[in-house]
């Protein structure tokens, strides 16, 4: 159990603990990883912009009301040339009511291309937040792996301190006894120094892999973590070198990141169509309706005054009601270039997009190849770490015995020692790097389990 401290939080402060294994991680970091929050609302955004697309097909519908209670206006009349012109003043109380609907009839296919290039992103968005998901579980898979490798190097590590620490005890009670001399007294003292030193190490490697793990998983950096793996969790896999075709047919049937870019690519090439519409006449049918009407109407001339009265503003309203139905066009002739410069644009994102999916098809083509020769390397690991333990262990406990006897010396120990902690250390790094690779080829053909 390994317990995390954070200066920023107050002395005192009771530390959580948690008991996890590789299941219980991988949930805890889908919930809180920030790069799934983000796909997530790209998503959710995408699929807003695929209703704004149907929308496009549906009448616009515009309601305005202005209500004026007092509007004073001032002008003059000329009512005979005997006349001087008159000033007149002019007060009423006014309600207009307007509704506008307008629909597009043709617009040279933006609105089609528009539609058809938002459900590809919807779709490239879905298959992004998928890539992002399976990222998290692997990128926690290799940080869990990590933790349980360095746990495992540190209990070696801290086993052959007991070990070295037993010997100087042995080699003193020699010494004492006119057995061992003062220089292997010395030598054995600097190796159990030197193995201390080792622990150290251990112990900071073990350290900081739990809070890359804990920076992962976004939780409380006081918390204390033990981590429990299930027996069915270090999944080495297949025992022999993975077939490289099969596995590339997979990934370009599997990988979301690849079918996400594929997608990506149509909407570019949608986009070029929705950019040549502005060289086409737009056709809009419009339909207005709007009535008004005056609440009083007075007007004050040569020192006269005039007040008209009007029926009751409602019956003005529901009297009044007026249409009108036309058909708007237009069509630009000329535009300065912007169209074709649009078209190009499009045209260049759509080439762009077409060179990054082929880009990443052969990357991930070159990925497996990796992979797969990782993995390989991996399984001879194994066996060739597992002879190497045999053949280290017998000769340490021959030497160890001689040792004892008088019959060898320090050095030659020292060496069988040193070749026993490689050779313990070398079997787990083979064991957990299997599993890692495994997981490796998980990632690189899209088929990494899923909660």
């Amino acid at each position: 159990m390994l317990i995390l401290a954070h200066p920023a939080y107050g002395i005192g402060a009771e530390a959580k603990e948690k008991k996890l294994s590789l299941a219980n991680c991988v949930d805890i970091a889908i919930n809180n990883a920030t790069s799934a929050k983000k796909a997530k609302y790209n998503l959710k955004l995408q699929g807003a912009d695929v209703l704004r697309s149907y929308g496009n097909f549906l009448p616009k519908i515009l309601f305005s009301t202005t209500y004026t209670p007092y509007a004073l206006s001032k002008t003059y009349a000329q009512y005979s040339l005997d006349v001087p012109p008159l000033k007149i003043k002019t007060e009423n109380e006014s309600v207009n009511l307007t509704l506008t609907t307008s629909l597009n009839l043709f617009n040279g296919f933006s609105d089609y291309a528009s539609l058809q290039s938002a459900l590809n992103k919807e779709r490239a968005a879905e298959y992004t937040l998928t890539r992002a998901l399976q990222t998290v579980v692997y990128d926690i898979t290799q940080y869990y792996y990590q933790i349980l490798l360095n746990r495992e190097l540190l209990d070696i590590a801290r086993e052959n301190l007991l070990s070295i620490k037993d010997q100087l005890t042995l080699t003193d009670r020699q010494f004492q006894i006119g057995l061992k001399s003062k220089t292997d007294l010395y030598q054995q003292q600097a190796a159990a120094a030197e193995s201390d030193l080792s622990v150290i190490q251990a112990e900071t490697r073990m350290q900081r892999s739990t809070l890359e793990l804990l920076r992962r998983l976004q939780i409380d950096p006081l918390t204390k973590i033990t981590l429990e793996p299930t027996p069915n969790e270090l999944n080495l896999g297949i025992s022999s070198k993975p077939d490289i075709d099969t596995l590339v047919t997979i990934a370009l049937e599997r990988r979301s990141d690849l079918k996400s870019k594929g997608l990506e690519t149509k909407a570019a090439q949608w986009q070029i169509t929705q950019s040549r519409a502005q060289w086409y006449p737009h056709l809009d049918l419009n339909v207005n309706s709007s009535t008004g009407g005056n609440g009083y109407l007075r007007q004050s001339y040569g020192g006269f005054s005039a007040e008209y009265s009007y029926p009751p503003i409602s019956d003005q309203l529901r009297n009044s009601i007026g249409y009108s139905v036309g058909l708007n066009l237009n069509w630009s002739i000329f535009d300065g270039f912007q169209t074709r410069y649009n078209v190009e644009s499009a045209k260049i994102n759509h080439l762009n997009q077409k060179l990054d999916y082929e880009d990443l098809k052969n990357n991930i083509v070159l990925d497996l190849q990796l992979a797969v020769n990782d993995y390989a390397a991996a399984l001879m690991q194994i066996e060739k770490s597992k002879v190497s333990l045999t053949a280290s262990r017998s000769a340490f406990e021959d030497i160890k015995r001689k040792y004892e006897l008088g019959a060898t010396g320090f050095v030659e120990l020292s060496t069988a020692r040193a070749s026993l902690f490689n050779a313990r250390s070398n079997l787990s790094q083979a064991t957990y790097n299997l599993a890692l690779q495994k997981s490796v080829l998980d990632f690189a053909t899209g088929t990494i389990p899923m909660p």
